[in-house]
């Protein structure tokens, strides 16, 4: 946190609040992207968006090596994300929830058999654990 020589007129609690509810009104992609755009670096801005590019990767259980090759983000970006994925204020989760409880259902193939729930799809060997290392 920066150390201010004086003091704001509103606190920080306040001013995050207002940014909160800054990012809350705003409705689509664009606007937000815009909005992002205007009130970050474009590094501040790379830096979010490589913190929100791994998740799904961290979620999945891929190893760090494993996403680092996969995204380009540095392996101590990825540990930091895990960390608050685990440890955090359930920011993320949140985030995501939201998205997928957003998305429309998927309306099934009729070209494609349904799989059974009571089947285990088979294990390509890509995803297989001797295939993807030991550990990260």
């Amino acid at each position: 946190m920066k150390k201010r020589s004086i003091k704001p007129e509103a606190s920080t609690a306040k001013a995050e609040e207002g940014l909160c509810r800054a990012l809350l009104s705003l409705d689509s992609v664009p606007a937000m992207r815009a909005f992002l755009r205007d009130l970050c670096t474009p590094s501040e801005l790379e830096a979010l968006t490589d913190r929100w590019r791994v998740v799904p990767y961290i979620l999945k259980g891929l190893p760090y090596r494993e996403i680092h090759e996969r995204t380009a983000v540095s392996i101590t970006t990825i540990g930091r994300v895990a960390r608050f994925l685990s440890q955090g204020n359930g920011g993320y989760l949140a985030a995501l929830s939201q998205i997928e409880s957003a998305r429309p259902a998927k309306v099934a193939d009729p070209a494609k058999p349904a799989r059974s729930k009571s089947a285990p799809a088979a294990k390509s060997r890509r995803n297989a654990p001797a295939a993807r290392g030991a550990g990260a």
